[in-house]
């Protein structure tokens, strides 16, 4: 069952999703369609409550409004966010489930896999809408897993803030990594093989320590991460990873990685600008992932996804730039830049 479609203030629209036989309980929040169908992927997470849900829902889909409108993209931002049953559960039912309620949303929303979710999860979505991304790749089309493009953008995005704030490449330079799933740790991979040292963590500690053994690498707690000697920090796990307290303990003096909304509160911003600590705003960087949605979305190759992620250093250096001239922390710089493309039509030229 679907409840009607409510308006926020500010805007946002969502759809409470519940379908106790199928174990469906959550929400899909579209930010804005402006610049086309909100698109963003479906997030299966553990939950206190379905208040604290909706909220996540209606963060991250304001931040895709913010993403797909940097990337260039012909969508708006949307997101679901859908609580995990206790115990096990049918997944096949529950992402049938869901994919009925995406159909009945009639293209406004795009939906594809995000944490807690997989390819195979949305092939099981695939069976009730059209309106859904992130499935088995084709020869030569754009599909299946989104990670390694989104590591792939935050790597791109990280040799380019390396250079703007170190002046050199990655090799030698620490990268402190928190988070070492999909993304992190094909990331690091990336890093290694460009000759970066690496302390990572996890709270996985099984997969932290296999892929220590692969790239030996140092391990550090995930308590701690924060606070180890590096020159870049790189939050890949879930938000709010720069907090007033993890700021102040930070030895870093850049920060960019493939988390989204990393900022706990937008304060922090400012206070990241006053440690003199360069940050690539979350939503530039990890970019990669939507990208490749878009593109099997739109029956686009994979050599277009290729392209429209390697922009995704040259246009972290620039907010960085920008943000160095006019005096201004690179998160409210990247936001100007992101709401002045969203108020523009899709086919006029950026």
């Amino acid at each position: 069952m679907v409840t009607a479609v409510h308006r926020m203030l500010p805007p946002m629209e969502y759809v409470r999703l519940h379908d106790e036989a199928a174990g469906l309980d959550g929400v899909i929040a579209i930010h804005s369609t402006a610049r086309g169908p909100a698109a963003g992927g479906c997030r299966l997470w553990t939950y206190p409550n379905a208040d604290a849900a909706m909220a996540d829902a209606f963060r991250l889909a304001e931040g895709m409004s913010y993403k797909n409108a940097m990337a260039e993209l012909p969508f708006g931002g949307g997101k679901a966010v859908l609580r995990k049953p206790a115990g096990a559960f049918d997944r096949r039912a529950l992402f049938e489930a869901f994919g009925a309620a995406v159909e009945r949303l009639e293209g406004r929303y795009v939906t594809a896999e995000d944490v807690g979710t997989s390819v195979a999860d949305m092939e099981f979505v695939a069976n009730r809408t059209k309106h859904v991304a992130g499935r088995t790749s084709r020869p030569g089309f754009a599909g299946g897993d989104p990670s390694p493009w989104t590591a792939l953008g935050v790597f791109e995005a990280m040799k380019a803030a390396v250079r703007f704030r170190f002046g050199g490449t990655l090799s030698g330079v620490t990268v402190a990594v928190q988070g070492v799933g999909s993304v992190g740790g094909e990331l690091c991979r990336l890093l290694a093989d460009e000759g970066a040292r690496l302390v990572i963590a996890d709270i996985d500690d099984t997969r932290c320590a296999r892929l220590a053994e692969d790239l030996g690498v140092r391990v550090a707690p995930i308590a701690e991460i924060a606070e180890v000697e590096a020159e870049v920090f790189a939050p890949c796990a879930l938000g709010g990873a720069l907090s007033e307290a993890s700021v102040s303990a930070l030895r870093a003096s850049l920060v960019c990685g493939a988390a989204n909304n990393q900022l706990a509160d937008p304060s922090v911003a400012q206070m990241l600008l006053d440690r003199g600590i360069a940050y690539a705003p979350d939503y530039v960087v990890n970019a990669g992932g939507i990208i490749n949605v878009a593109a099997e979305y739109l029956g686009e190759s994979s050599d277009d996804v290729r392209a429209r992620v390697l922009r995704i250093g040259p246009r972290t250096a620039d907010v960085l730039d920008r943000a160095s001239q006019e005096g201004l922390p690179p998160s409210v710089v990247a936001d100007r830049m992101a709401e002045h493309l969203m108020r523009r039509p899709v086919a006029e030229p950026a």
